[in-house]
């Protein structure tokens, strides 16, 4: 696993540490004999699993689960990842564009109510009381701006059909442990295709909201009335000195080299022989 930490660190997403996400991953294979031992019987199949869980940037072992199958027909074992509902959860509320995320399971003797004219379910059950069999399950996401997404509603016989067709439905299955979570996760995980739920969609909001106060900034006025983005030339101080030089000749003009000076606000005094003088800059 050590030697795999250069490879996870350029999957992982820029908040999660390859060399913690391998530390975590060794403590999950010490607490999970079976599994280490699936994932030396087939490393191809473990390492498959284990990237998927680093690119999500989940946990494994907490919001992202390997479960090993035996494969008799082949006389194998197939590690298969599983996102858990937690994780799903994570996901979407990574992304920055959802306030909170609603997900229940509903129960024979809770009140629910929902039709499509509605935002949002009204569920009322009984949290100290016999609730019943399960019979389906909902999810939805608040956004930032008020606003409800689509309300996901599965009934028990829909998530039942997902079940069904999973890799993860043998008997030894998280579905025959925790056939609650699983049904959670089945309608979050439809959820996410109706809200972000990537990292990169945050980055990429940033992005075009520095984006946007760049160019806002460049075409602020400045005190002097320029755009930001015009720079003023550089200013220079400089002196001008008389030079009165050599007589000239009756009847011609007197010449003399001019230097100009960068401040031309200043004009040339004159010669007490009414000659231009010669301007030359002293810095």
């Amino acid at each position: 696993m050590r030697q795999s930490r250069p490879w996870f660190a350029t999957i992982v997403p820029s908040h999660i540490d390859a060399q913690a996400f391998v530390a975590m991953t060794i403590g999950y294979l010490r607490r999970q004999p079976k599994l280490a031992a699936a994932a030396g019987r087939n490393p191809a199949s473990f390492m498959a699993a284990l990237s998927e869980c680093a690119r999500l940037g989940l946990v494994p072992g907490d919001t992202f689960h390997l479960v090993p199958f035996e494969d008799r027909r082949n006389g194998t074992v197939e590690i298969t990842g599983i996102t858990d509902y937690t994780g799903e959860i994570e996901l979407i509320y990574r992304a920055g564009a959802v306030a909170s995320v609603k997900a229940e399971i509903v129960c024979r003797r809770d009140l629910f109510r929902f039709t499509t004219d509605m935002d949002r379910p009204e569920h009322a059950p009984d949290w100290f009381g016999e609730r019943g069999d399960l019979i389906g399950a909902y999810a939805y996401a608040v956004m930032k701006d008020g606003a409800t997404s689509k309300v996901i509603v599965y009934s028990r016989a829909e998530i039942d059909k997902v079940r069904a067709v999973s890799k993860t439905s043998r008997d030894d299955s998280p579905w025959n442990q925790w056939y609650d979570r699983m049904a959670l996760k089945t309608v979050l995980h439809r959820l996410a295709h109706f809200v972000p739920t990537s990292a990169e969609y945050r980055r990429e909001q940033l992005r075009a909201a520095a984006e946007v106060a760049q160019s806002v900034n460049a075409a602020a006025p400045q005190p002097n009335g320029a755009p930001a983005h015009m720079t003023a030339e550089p200013v220079y101080e400089a002196e001008v000195v008389e030079d009165p030089g050599p007589a000239a000749p009756e009847g011609r003009s007197p010449e003399g080299d001019v230097s100009h000076t960068a401040n031309p606000s200043r004009t040339s005094p004159r010669s007490s022989s009414g000659s231009p003088a010669t301007r030359r800059t002293r810095s």
